[in-house]
């Protein structure tokens, strides 16, 4: 297999299929952030969670935005990425037209004005950190694909099928990881 991306800010992690986590099992993960010094911040893009948003988040505007499971650490704060760029103060860009955080209160102010919808946002509970040289251990373990993201698979309609799709994208290597089952033990 000749994929060998290094993470980076921007750069997907595909879970190896053998991975068996209720977090990282058959994951997908956007890396936000990414320094040898200071660790990697990133946000499971694939793992829906079947609540509303403001079933978790007091003082959320009543609104129907898919809400997921990003990671975890911190599973009771809400992190968002946003196609909103400067709209939103504080804003960090993650790649061209992708950007995490910033005024929260900018935010839902633009939802409750209707001015942005779910194809704009993407809500998470939660994230996914690793300690500095912890990915790095991780990926000599091969327990991760590293390969570049893109706005339309990371804002996706069906993310539950984004670790699959994104394996078969990858060539015939990894096209065979996609069908692998959830537990090799009862196949």
């Amino acid at each position: 297999m000749t994929h060998k991306l290094q993470p980076s800010q921007g750069r997907l992690l595909i879970s190896e299929p053998a991975l068996r986590d209720f977090y990282f099992g058959k994951s997908v993960v956007l890396l936000v952030e990414h320094s040898k010094e200071d660790g990697t911040f990133g946000l499971i893009i694939n793992k829906p969670v079947h609540l509303k948003l403001n079933e978790v988040v007091k003082d959320f505007p009543n609104i129907d935005f898919p809400l997921y499971l990003g990671g975890p650490v911190h599973p009771e704060r809400l992190f968002y990425l946003h196609t909103l760029g400067e709209q939103i103060p504080g804003s960090i860009q993650v790649f061209d037209n992708l950007y995490w955080g910033g005024d929260i209160k900018k935010l839902m102010e633009l939802i409750d004005l209707k001015l942005v919808g779910p194809s704009q946002v993407k809500f998470f509970i939660g994230y996914a950190g690793w300690e500095p040289g912890q990915l790095d251990r991780e990926m000599g373990e091969n327990s991760w694909i590293v390969t570049q993201g893109t706005l339309n698979c990371i804002l996706a309609d069906n993310p539950e099928n984004l670790w699959g799709s994104t394996l078969k994208k990858m060539g015939n290597d990894y096209a065979i990881w996609a069908n692998f089952p959830s537990d090799p033990i009862l196949n």
